[in-house]
């Protein structure tokens, strides 16, 4: 194991399976402030996408890591493919996102460099029957790999504990950048896209698939047509499952596509709603406060944790019920002024309590906690190991 000496800034390996929206951006700031705080940072990540023009942006070394978001494809190679780049790279700590990068990067280092792993929502949770088994029993296996797991909400690393995923666990809840994600000086231009018509604007900002409940939106949609005359709905985002929305939604509903900077959605939205089925702490819901937006979530992991103290009565709606959805939106709908109101208290909250600066500090003590005896003790002994591959491990599952 290579050691850096501890008057070097930290060399630090950042690995990423295939990720856009929130996962994308989480890494970019990371990266970008891990940067100017001085750390030497590269990250593995396949090559397309929006993250390496984001990372390119940042400066940031970038290594091409071919993988997949499916776990019952490609591992060995990916395993190999990592196990050349952590030797060729030497860091001094790697930091896995998502469940696929978690399960490669476990199985080729197996301990040897100390490794964070973040999952940003449960992998078990994607799936059900044998595959949500084969999942979960992955997570419980790879812990003893894991040298600390970052949750991003108290009910993520709860619900880790409650199903078995043992270890040290560090809380850092997302942030966002300030800089970008505000309510702006009333000037700026409309987004691209934006339907015509007076009535009141509700945003979905996403990757269309089915963890995000886009298609629990679209149903709940045509009720809230009937009860609120002219209300308009944008989905910002692509994904596996936007035929099928086209296919189901109502003339009212836009579809936006995936564009690299929400943020004038958000402004020019009156309501900002997601529907997830499951999260640790959806980051759109962060940004859109950030952009003085009120947000209507569902009452998944993180979502309590991300609204202002006393908000979640009125804010939260159960996951998978349209009827419920509907009933909330229409009442918000017609409620002006208490939308104006929703919306400063989360501007207020998030930039007291979700300012990303904030998260990077407190990454940057997981690292330092986790560095320190190692690099005070560099001839310390560590055992070397062959990487496993899936069989070994007998891992499963699906990747988020």
């Amino acid at each position: 194991m290579h050691v850096t000496p501890a008057s070097l800034p930290p060399r630090v390996l950042h690995v990423t399976q295939p990720v856009d929206g929130g996962v994308a951006r989480v890494v970019a700031d990371l990266v970008r402030l891990q940067r100017a705080a001085g750390m030497r940072v590269a990250v593995a990540c396949p090559p397309a996408g929006a993250l390496p023009a984001l990372l390119d942006a940042a400066g940031c070394e970038v290594l091409d890591w071919a993988a997949q978001r499916s776990p019952a494809r490609g591992v060995r190679d990916e395993v190999r493919r990592l196990g050349e780049l952590v030797t060729r790279t030497a860091p001094d700590l790697i930091h896995a996102h998502s469940a696929k990068a978690g399960l490669v990067t476990r199985l080729a280092v197996r301990g040897r460099v100390p490794t964070v792993f973040q999952p940003h929502a449960w992998s078990f949770e994607a799936v059900g029957g044998p595959a949500a088994r084969l999942a979960l029993n992955w997570e419980r296996f790879g812990a003893r790999w894991t040298t600390r797991l970052i949750c991003v909400s108290r009910a993520e690393r709860d619900h880790g504990r409650r199903r078995g995923v043992r270890g040290p666990v560090s809380l850092v809840p997302n942030g966002v950048d300030l800089g970008l994600f505000h309510p702006g000086t009333g000037t700026e231009p409309p987004p691209e896209g934006l339907p015509e018509g007076d009535g009141p604007l509700v945003v979905c900002v996403g990757r269309l698939c089915r963890q995000k409940g886009q298609d629990v939106l679209v149903k709940a949609w045509h009720e809230v047509g009937r009860q609120v005359p002219g209300a308009r709905l944008v989905l910002v985002g692509d994904g596996p499952d936007a035929a099928r929305l086209r296919a189901a939604a109502s003339p009212g509903v836009t579809f936006a596509g995936a564009v690299a900077d929400p943020a004038a959605w958000y402004r020019a939205a009156d309501l900002v709603v997601l529907p997830s089925r499951w999260e640790g702490m959806a980051l759109a819901p962060l940004e859109a406060m950030a952009c003085g937006s009120p947000v209507l979530l569902t009452d998944v992991d993180g979502a309590r944790e991300s609204l202002p103290p006393g908000r979640a009565a009125g804010c939260l709606v159960p996951p998978g019920r349209p009827e419920a959805l509907a009933r909330a939106l229409a009442r918000l709908l017609a409620d002006p002024g208490k939308l104006a109101a929703l919306g400063a208290s989360a501007h207020r909250h998030v930039r007291e309590h979700h300012d990303v600066r904030h998260t990077a500090e407190a990454v940057a003590d997981v690292y330092r906690d986790l560095l320190e005896p190692v690099r005070s003790s560099p001839s310390a002994p560590r055992r070397p190991a062959r990487p496993l591959d899936a069989r070994e491990a007998g891992t499963g599952g699906s990747a988020t």
